[in-house]
């Protein structure tokens, strides 16, 4: 399921040059290790507390705008309901496609804003263009 999750991002990218940001990393890094793979995909990863000097500490409650500019794809795995409605806000600012991975069974909390359910071979999970 992670490969396919991992796969649907890099298809998304393409070949072109993007900047990708996993907001929300945790421990969990199997997707942004597949995703660093790809030379034409900058990489950014966040969290309010880095588990390594690989990533940047970043409230998204309060983001560090400047930090998020230019990305082309924002991705969250499982990230808590509470936060999901300044995702939205964060990707609709800046311009960014979203791409939310939630607990299974888990509704989201987007408020207004709808997002597309995606099934991506095994993969399950929500996108907003």
């Amino acid at each position: 399921m992670w490969d396919d999750f991992a796969d649907y991002i890099m298809e998304t990218a393409g070949d072109e040059k993007v900047k990708i940001a996993e907001v929300g990393i945790g421990k969990f890094d199997q997707i942004a290790r597949k995703l660093s793979c790809r030379k034409n995909i900058t990489l950014i990863k966040t969290d309010i507390l880095p588990k390594d000097s690989t990533v940047i500490r970043d409230d998204i409650t309060n983001p560090n705008m400047k930090l998020y500019e230019g990305t082309d794809i924002i991705y969250s795995i499982r990230p808590p309901s509470e936060l999901q409605p300044h995702l939205v806000r964060l990707a609709v600012k800046i311009g960014a496609q979203l791409i939310i991975k939630p607990l299974t069974n888990e509704d989201l909390n987007t408020g207004r804003v709808k997002m597309k359910l995606k099934n991506h071979n095994r993969a399950s999970f929500y996108i907003l263009k």
